[in-house]
């Protein structure tokens, strides 16, 4: 399984290389194209204004990529700061910054992140901030646990003996035991990044036109599947292959990296 999600994620990646060297016209309109079936010209047919909806596609990756990576980097900054803090510090901050996690976790993200995006505006950029203050929440809780866990380690106890500071406790001593866990914890993020895109651009509080997006693409292409079902089915299975394969690659690298599983 591990060679056939590692194919998968090698093929959108050299895609999006592909797509950006070629320079692919995903907004040109040809109205005598319009939901043509895949040929020699389109050769995964054309969208409901005759564009290619394979240009469209690949500069739908890209827009999914983007967001995902910016998401995860900064939720996952966020998320780890405060998990360490509350772990480290346990007592008063622990109880305050867990209860604003808790508050967070309270609602569902998917719906706190439509909630903020139709507050915000759609856009790429309010699309990033609402996800983000939705994401952070699970890096919190897993680093405030880890973090609980290695507070009294002797490595960590005989550095704080010596009179390292807080930060330097933190960041030398604390966050590289913490690399492998969050890197899986990365990689499940990035898929669910993208899955609260498309369903974002979906109901049309995400990627604006005419910019491409997958979601967006699902919500036309559904309105001529009768006629046109190559259209969602193209879109529908690339997003499903791209999100299997990122998951697979999560459950390879938890098992990797678990010590348990590998001294079984």
């Amino acid at each position: 399984m591990k060679i056939f999600a590692l194919s998968i994620l090698i093929f959108w990646l050299l895609a999006v290389l592909i797509g950006q060297v070629l320079g692919l016209q995903a907004n040109t309109i040809d109205l005598n194209a319009i939901l043509d079936t895949p040929s020699a010209q389109n050769w995964l047919g054309a969208d409901d204004l005759g564009r290619d909806i394979l240009a469209r596609i690949l500069e739908g990756i890209q827009v999914s990529f983007f967001v995902a990576i910016v998401v995860t980097v900064i939720t996952m900054l966020v998320g780890v700061t405060v998990g360490l803090l509350a772990g480290f510090y346990g007592g008063k901050v622990d109880a305050f910054l867990m209860k604003i996690t808790d508050i967070f976790l309270a609602f569902p993200g998917i719906l706190l992140a439509i909630a903020f995006v139709a507050v915000l505006g759609a856009g790429i950029g309010n699309l990033v901030l609402a996800l983000c203050i939705t994401g952070w929440v699970s890096y919190a809780r897993l680093a405030r646990g880890q973090t609980l866990s290695l507070r009294n380690r002797q490595h960590v106890l005989a550095a704080e003996s010596l009179g390292a500071t807080v930060p330097r406790l933190l960041v030398k001593h604390i966050l590289p035991l913490l690399g492998s866990i969050l890197m899986v914890e990365a990689t499940y993020s990035l898929a669910s990044v993208m899955i609260a895109e498309a369903s974002l651009s979906f109901l049309g509080l995400g990627i604006q036109a005419p910019n491409a997006s997958w979601g967006a693409m699902l919500r036309d292409g559904v309105r001529y599947m009768l006629v046109a079902p190559h259209y969602v089915l193209v879109v529908g299975l690339s997003l499903m292959s791209l999100i299997l394969a990122i998951n697979l690659g999560g459950d390879y690298l938890r098992d990797k990296m678990d010590v348990r599983t590998e001294a079984n």
